[in-house]
């Protein structure tokens, strides 16, 4: 897959910490900054993704259940 440049600017103490761990662990900066974007796409879209589901599911005007109402006991 084609890579795509981009240019970040990160607070000194931000920068030295991930030099840091760069150095520790034998990775690249580049692929701890990857990383952490990734994860932070993947949470920021089940976020949106809840999010619009719920606002589906209460638009849909469907009842809920209560956590009371639920079984436990049942596999």
């Amino acid at each position: 897959m084609p890579k795509t440049q981009i240019n970040v600017r990160l607070d000194e103490d931000v920068a030295q910490r991930l030099e840091a761990l760069a150095l520790k662990t034998g990775r690249t900066k580049t692929f701890y900054a990857t990383e952490a974007i990734q994860e932070f796409l993947d949470d920021r879209e089940d976020y949106f993704l809840a999010k619009d589901s719920l606002q589906a599911f209460r638009d849909a005007g469907e009842e809920s259940l209560g956590i009371e109402d639920l079984d436990w006991d049942t596999p």
